[in-house]
């Protein structure tokens, strides 16, 4: 079982969701909190599997509290919830160690999938989307990263990580460079380490603050 906890200060909208999750064989929603308080002490007593943040709270908001839960909880997993597509607090987010967000008005298929990716270690953003939302909000004036964190890229990793950072996925990357999946897999997991990053989604903000690519691209 995938263990949730819902984490918004509507409860309509937690009954709501817990409705859709419980209904699933493979979901089990474990805790409820109103705001990023509850959220942290919850994660600390439950130890969710993945916890499904709204990022628009009273108090303490979901980014701090995704911040708070990420650092000190590295096995929980945290899916962003948001009112709009395009929201600077989802960037916030993802840099706090979100591994992913979704609309709030998304579908229930969506928010079932998205809590089963990120629960797998993936990120639950389509790669465009992700791309669109980081080339939105993300202005690279200076490099952000270590540029010792860059200079230990092969030129290879620093290659998938500018196509990550446009939106492919790793079978796209693959067939553009002409490689096996397997091959682009184990460049990916090479470059997060090296970059310390955990997910395509804080490997595309490093890729924009650290002007390998910039917004608009």
């Amino acid at each position: 079982m995938i263990k949730v906890l819902l984490v918004d200060d509507h409860e309509l909208v937690r009954k709501g969701f817990k409705l859709m999750l419980d209904a699933q064989p493979d979901l089990e929603v474990v805790g409820e909190a109103a705001d990023g308080d509850g959220a942290v002490e919850l994660s600390r007593r439950l130890r969710p599997d993945v916890v499904l943040m709204d990022l628009h709270m009273p108090g303490v908001d979901g980014v701090r509290a995704t911040e708070l839960i990420t650092a000190e909880l590295a096995e929980v997993r945290v899916l962003a919830l948001s009112t709009f597509d395009l929201d600077e607090n989802v960037v916030a987010a993802l840099r706090a160690g979100a591994d992913g967000f979704l609309p709030k008005d998304v579908s229930p298929e969506e928010l079932i999938e998205g809590v089963r990716v990120v629960h797998r270690g993936d990120s639950a953003v389509a790669p465009r989307l992700l791309t669109r939302l980081i080339g939105t909000f993300v202005r690279a004036v200076r490099p952000r990263a270590v540029p010792a964190e860059l200079a230990r890229l092969t030129d290879r990793e620093r290659e998938i990580l500018v196509l990550i950072a446009r939106g492919r996925s790793n079978q796209e990357i693959a067939a553009e460079l002409s490689v096996s999946p397997s091959t682009v897999k184990n460049h990916v997991t090479s470059l997060f380490a090296k970059i310390g990053v955990r997910d395509r989604a804080q490997a595309v903000i490093v890729a924009y603050e650290a002007a390998l690519i910039h917004p608009g691209e």
